[in-house]
Parts: C-alpha cells; sequence; structure tokens
C-alpha cells in the first residue's frame, strides 16, 4: 500500500496563483525539515524546475492524456518513497484538460487517480459571500473529485479573510486554510513560453525564507498538513516489469538555458536500463561529449540566445558533422530550430547546423499549443509503423518552407490535433536523424524508449564493424 500525505493546488482558474502559492508551500514545508517531493500536472517545463529548486528534489509532472492511471501510480509512488509530503501544483482550472466532457488530461483527474485532496487556490479580489457559491459549484462538480480546503488568494485585508472564512464555514463548506494579502507572494519573472525558468532565476535562501514566511503567516500549515493525512491509502502500483541495463552506450543530451525542456522520467528510464546522459551546452562547449553513441536536442529557448548559438561555430560543425555520421539523433521544437539551416529575423538571418533543408522564423503571435498524437507511418528512431505515441506542441516559431522530399527528408508522423482533430504531415527524418515540433511523452511508453536504445545499440555495432 502506498501510504504519503499528499495534497493537489488546484485553482479554479489560470492565473489565480496556484505557481506562487505552490512554491510557497514548498519552502515552508522543507522549513519545517519535511522532505517533500513535488509534481505538476501536465506538459509543463518551466514550473517543474521551481518546484525542484524549492524541494532540492526532481519534480516529475503527471498526466493522464499523454498517459495513463497505471503509469502515473507507478511514478507517483516510485518517487515518493522516500518523501514525508507530496505537494501537486495543477495545470489551469481544476477541471480544465483535454476533454470538454470528462476529466481527462485534468487536475481533477490526477485527484481522482491519486485520491488525493484538493486545495483550491480562488482569486478573491472583489469578492465576499460569492466565495461561497463558486466553491459549492467546484465542490459538486465530479463526486470523485475531494476538495480539502481553499486558500483565498489577493485578498484585500485581515478582515476580508475573516468574512471569506464566515462565508464558507455558514454553507458548511471546505474550510479557508489561507487568505494571502495582495502582492504578499512573489510575481516570479515570465516571457513568451510562460515563467522564466529555475535554472535562469536567481533563487538564492532569502527568497526562499520569504517565500516560506509568508505561507506561515498566511496559511494555516497545521491544519494543511492535516488535511494531506487524510488522503486514503492508494492500492499498491503494479511494478514494471525489470528492464536490462545496457551498459556501454552513451547519449549527448543538450542542456543549457537555450535548451531546457526536458521530463525527468524519461532520464530515469534511460539510466535504468544503463544508458549514460552526458550533458552539455551548446552555448558554451565547443563539441559534443567524446564517445556519444547518440545525440538529443531538446527543446528551449533557442531564439533568446540565437546569437551566441550561431556565433558557436566549433559546436555546430560538432552537431552537423555527427548527424552526418549516421548515430540517432532527435530534434524537439527547439532542437528541431537548432537542425534547421537558421532562424530568419526581419533584417538578419542567424546560421545554424545546417541539417534541415529549411529556415524557420519566430511569429508575433503563438503558432501551436495542445495535445497532439503522433500515428508512426513508418520506421522511426521510437517505433514502426502504426505505433501511436502522445506529447503536446508549444511553440511561437514555425519553419519557413516544407523539407518534406527535399535531399531524401521525409515525413514520418502523421501528426493529429487533439482537440480539432486536424493531422498534417510531421516528422521530418533522414536516416537516423529525427526532428519534430512535437514534445513526445516517450517515458510512458516502454516500447518507445526500448525501440529507441536498440536502434543506438544496432547502429553502433555495425559503425564498429563498419
Amino acid at each position: 500500500m502506498i501510504e504519503i500525505p499528499r495534497l493537489i493546488v488546484g485553482g479554479t482558474q489560470s492565473g489565480v496563483g496556484k505557481s506562487s502559492v505552490t512554491l510557497a508551500l514548498v519552502a515552508a514545508l522543507r522549513q519545517r525539515n519535511l522532505r517533500v517531493q513535488t509534481f505538476k500536472v501536465g506538459p509543463d517545463y518551466l514550473d517543474p524546475s521551481h518546484l525542484s529548486r524549492a524541494s532540492g528534489r526532481p519534480c516529475y509532472n503527471l498526466d493522464g492524456w499523454m498517459s495513463d492511471k497505471g503509469y502515473v501510480n507507478r511514478l507517483f509512488a516510485r518517487t515518493c518513497a522516500d518523501a514525508d509530503i507530496a505537494i501537486i501544483e495543477g495545470v489551469m482550472g481544476l477541471f480544465d484538460g483535454g476533454s470538454a466532457n470528462s476529466l481527462q488530461g485534468s487536475t481533477a483527474q490526477i485527484a481522482d487517480w491519486l485520491q488525493a485532496p484538493v486545495l483550491l487556490v480562488v482569486n478573491a479580489h472583489g469578492m465576499a459571500r460569492s466565495i461561497a457559491a463558486m466553491v459549492q459549484g467546484y465542490t459538486n462538480f465530479e463526486p470523485t473529485v475531494n476538495i480539502g480546503g481553499i486558500i483565498a488568494n489577493m485578498c484585500g485585508s485581515a478582515s476580508h479573510g475573516q468574512w471569506l472564512e464566515q462565508a464558507l464555514e455558514a454553507a458548511q463548506l471546505p474550510p479557508l486554510l489561507g487568505a494571502i494579502p495582495r502582492e504578499a507572494l512573489p510575481t516570479l519573472p515570465s516571457r513568451h513560453l510562460g515563467l522564466v525558468s529555475g535554472e535562469e532565476t536567481d533563487w538564492n535562501e532569502a527568497m526562499f525564507a520569504d517565500l516560506s514566511n509568508s505561507a506561515s503567516e498566511y496559511i494555516d500549515l497545521e491544519k494543511l498538513i492535516d488535511q494531506a493525512k487524510l488522503a486514503p491509502k492508494l492500492g499498491s502500483a503494479v511494478a514494471e516489469p525489470a528492464v536490462a541495463a545496457d551498459s556501454g552506450l552513451r547519449l549527448a543530451v543538450a542542456y543549457d538555458s537555450a535548451f531546457q525542456f526536458y521530463y525527468q522520467d524519461l532520464f530515469d528510464a534511460l539510466e535504468q536500463r544503463g544508458v549514460e546522459l552526458c550533458f552539455f551546452s551548446p552555448l558554451q562547449d565547443d563539441c559534443l561529449p567524446p564517445g556519444s553513441d547518440a545525440l538529443y536536442l531538446g527543446g528551449g529557448y533557442p531564439e533568446v540566445h540565437i546569437e551566441s548559438l550561431s556565433g558557436n561555430g566549433l559546436m555546430l560543425r560538432s552537431v552537423c558533422d555527427f548527424c552526418l555520421s549516421g548515430r540517432p539523433v532527435y530534434a524537439e521544437c527547439g532542437g528541431l530550430m537548432y537542425l534547421s539551416q537558421g532562424v530568419e529575423e526581419s533584417d538578419q538571418q542567424w546560421p545554424l547546423t545546417g541539417v534541415l533543408p529549411c529556415w524557420s522564423r519566430m511569429l508575433p503571435k503563438r503558432k501551436a499549443l495542445g495535445y497532439v498524437e503522433a500515428n508512426l507511418q513508418g520506421s522511426t528512431l521510437f517505433g514502426d509503423k502504426g505505433t501511436t505515441l502522445r506529447g503536446h506542441e508549444f511553440h511561437y516559431s514555425e519553419l519557413c518552407s516544407n523539407p518534406i522530399s527535399v535531399d531524401g527528408w521525409q515525413s514520418l508522423y502523421q501528426l493529429k490535433q487533439n482537440r480539432s482533430g486536424k493531422c498534417r504531415a510531421e516528422g521530418y527524418q533522414k536516416g537516423n536523424v529525427l526532428a519534430s515540433y512535437a514534445h513526445l511523452y516517450l517515458a510512458a511508453h516502454r516500447h518507445a524508449i526500448d525501440t529507441f536504445i536498440g536502434r543506438i545499440r544496432s547502429t553502433k555495432r555495425q559503425l564498429q564493424h563498419g
């Protein structure tokens, strides 16, 4: 049985302060010498980077659309094994997700699967007794979702908080566990894809102390911990079959301010199979890690660092030569841009590796956001024809031309948007190089990881025996 105190920090909608509240809670709980395991619902790379900094432990994503209940429960059980409490930050509004008529892909779905009480964050600005009507709706909307308490954010005064508390109590609704005044929590810096990442934020002990102090002053932490302890025992998660460790394989992973969008559970799965992860910086290093057998270029902010990336000619040549060597290369979103001819701006072009036969460009508005399903149209690094993988897109850039059928490049994805159902040819592949705007959630697809490792192993043997 899985027995760990746990809470989900959900919101009535986006923008109510879930991220700041969650960070403050984690900081305060850590201040009490608790080992806090953090999670983030949905396909997000930025909030987890802050939660990792606040908890001192890797943060993991939990997603009910890109994976399933069995995977979520196994991941939760494994990563909480040595923790004292689990804090899960939700996504969007509590019931918002991948479907308009079900819990799929929502914070509420994860609350249901993990039987975790929800700490509902409400923007209380300009609200009094109406909070009771709102909370009543959220409390009764889905019977399998348990609202354990309310955090009223952006309150006007202490008396305002007391009024809200009385309104909830009179309506026999979940209790008010916190009333946070406006501007009591720090505003985190942001840019076009969301928050500035934890790696780029100047976190220090004073900032964590401020967060902890705010939570301690405005939230009843004792009652909050009591609510977390009310979470029932979970049935034991079915363990994954043992995996074979394939020592001797080295995967070069681009990781710096320009490339930082990765899922921690994928790294875990690769290392469990014996793959050595060799991190390098396309911004600062001169070449790829020696002895690399494959290359992974994740998403990030290449456009923010385009002058430095374009100016690092030694690294550009190293990556280009690696792509031409026949060894496996996977690039997604920002990584796809890095493999393109370069980035076009209105008055300048910034050359990059030139592997993909097209340029990329930034747009003033968002190009794509949402869940996607990739149906493989042929053999790829992650499976054969007919395999279906899930992921998401989130980008402000596009390719200036279609690389399909240019110099041997072909499309191996039929990429379907979840909400609209629209499909398009994507997943650009030539030889062992695969590039796409889709961020695939590979950790939940055991076969995809095994196929990837098998391709690395077989290619290494072929090159060794030339």
